[in-house]
């Protein structure tokens, strides 16, 4: 049985329109490193949103520190603007950083209002995040009163993002009983407040007493913990952050294992900090002494449109088992349907040596997409040199681009063993390569080709079977 044309072009748009990719972050010794921080193309122009995202990572730098016990910091961070921005002198060409691999995005709110800060977690406790979303009315310090300070907030998503931990709120149950008691939600019990109602009616808005059901001993549904303004406990920052006093996370010895909150639910009433302690950056760490962390060192760079070569295999092993035909049906309708307007495209085939079918043209109308299509290959035959095509493409992208942040879609049945002739030019041109093998005898150079490069870890295992 074989891949249905269906599947491969599935497999395209996976690996080209597919949700967010690796993250590039590491911990290189206490400071975080390749932190990607995007500001989302259709956030409209404003330059103080670059300096509010640097102010708010400085902020939440020092923060960090004190919370983990002098442990973590933010050392080198990224900042990707927009191509439809100003372009600057001082602005950088990205290399690794991309949208898809920013692990913090600025971004419109969805829908208007909605400035709630959140993160992508789709995984058990102690599992990584995708991505941190913030608004740029949270960055610029417009939502205060609602969230605290950026960098407090900043804070409590990246323990959400980096160690796979939970809110220590519940906005759907905010009390439960115990005792006989109302008792609200929180973490710590040492965060005082009163328990009230929040109306507002008519334009205007009053606060009073809570009231109970007599027949559930519960309090209406309408009741909230309001903490006192004044406190002096220090945690906990995944319960409220925008509390002055907290400072710090919840530890086995002030966490509220009882409360009924994500936090206890997913982790087994573990503490956030035990959580933390049990992370790879915890273990592979010991803390500092320095009393303050050093600056965040930033880098401004300017996303530019994209760059994508189509690389086909047109040797004589993809005349078998209708390759060819199945290899120019995929590219056809990713060129027609995938690839995005604006973006610059071109075309190389390869058998034992490559051919330029197409230099880089930037894809506006239809019939560019058509004079593309009509340059794929009509037939197979000769040698197999995947490493002649891929540095033929190199050669197409730098007439007009750098190779850093380029993509490469590799067609091909990979059998070739020369493959590993290339691996050092792979691995220094920057470029993504997206390789999709059309056969059952792929070379295993072809996965290390793939490693060398930047790939999106979306790895297509054997496209055939007997």
């Amino acid at each position: 049985k074989y891949p249905t044309l269906k599947m491969l072009v599935l497999i395209l748009t996976l690996f080209l329109l597919g949700g967010a990719g690796a993250s590039l972050i590491k911990l290189n010794g206490n400071g975080y490193e390749d932190v990607v921080i995007a500001i989302d193309p259709n956030v409209p122009e404003d330059e103080k949103l670059i300096q509010h995202i640097q102010d708010m990572v400085t902020e939440a730098s020092t923060y960090l520190y004190g919370a983990t016990e002098k442990r973590f910091y933010f050392k080198a961070v990224s900042i990707l603007i927009p191509e439809t921005w100003q372009k600057k002198n001082e602005y950088e060409e990205p290399k690794l950083e991309t949208y898809k691999k920013a692990d913090i995005v600025i971004e419109v709110p969805n829908p208007p209002g909605f400035d709630v800060p959140r993160t992508d977690q789709f995984g058990q406790c102690g599992d990584k995040g995708e991505r941190i979303r913030l608004t740029p009315a949270i960055v610029l310090g417009e939502k205060l009163n609602e969230y605290g300070p950026q960098g407090k907030i900043l804070v409590h998503e990246w323990a959400h993002l980096r160690w796979g931990v939970f809110e220590e709120y519940n906005e759907e149950e905010p009390f439960y009983q115990h005792d006989g008691r109302n008792v609200p939600v929180k973490c710590s019990d040492g965060i005082t407040g009163t328990n009230k109602v929040y109306a507002c009616s008519g334009g205007s808005c009053s606060i009073r007493n809570c009231r109970t059901d007599p027949k559930t001993g519960k309090l209406n549904k309408d009741c909230m913990f309001i903490p006192d303004k004044v406190q002096s406990e220090k945690a906990s920052i995944m319960f409220m952050q925008s509390i002055d006093s907290v400072v710090e996370f919840c530890t086995e010895k002030n966490h509220n294992t009882l409360a009924p909150n994500p936090q206890n639910k997913m982790c087994n009433s573990r503490s956030t900090w035990e959580v933390i302690q049990n992370s790879e950056d915890y273990k592979n760490s010991i803390p500092m002494t320095e009393a303050k962390p050093p600056h965040p060192i930033f880098s401004l760079k300017q996303i530019r449109e994209r760059v994508l070569i189509l690389v086909l295999d047109k040797s004589g092993s993809m005349a078998g088992e209708d390759r060819l035909n199945r290899l120019n049906q995929a590219s056809q309708l990713f060129l027609l349907q995938i690839i995005e307007k604006g973006s610059w495209t071109g075309m190389v085939t390869f058998d034992s040596s490559a051919t330029i079918q197409s230099a880089l043209i930037q894809i506006e109308t239809d019939a560019q997409r058509n004079s593309l299509i009509s340059r794929l290959p009509t037939a197979a035959g000769g040698g197999t040199s995947i490493c002649s095509g891929l540095r033929t493409a190199f050669t197409v992208i730098k007439k007009k681009f750098s190779t850093h942040g380029s993509e490469i879609v590799l067609l091909t049945d990979g059998e070739d063993s020369t493959i590993s002739s290339c691996f050092d030019e792979v691995k220094q041109s920057g470029a993504i390569i997206h390789t999709v093998a059309l056969g059952p005898s792929a070379d295993p150079g072809l996965e290390k080709l793939v490693k060398s490069g930047r790939e999106e870890k979306k790895k297509v295992p054997n496209m055939e079977t007997k």
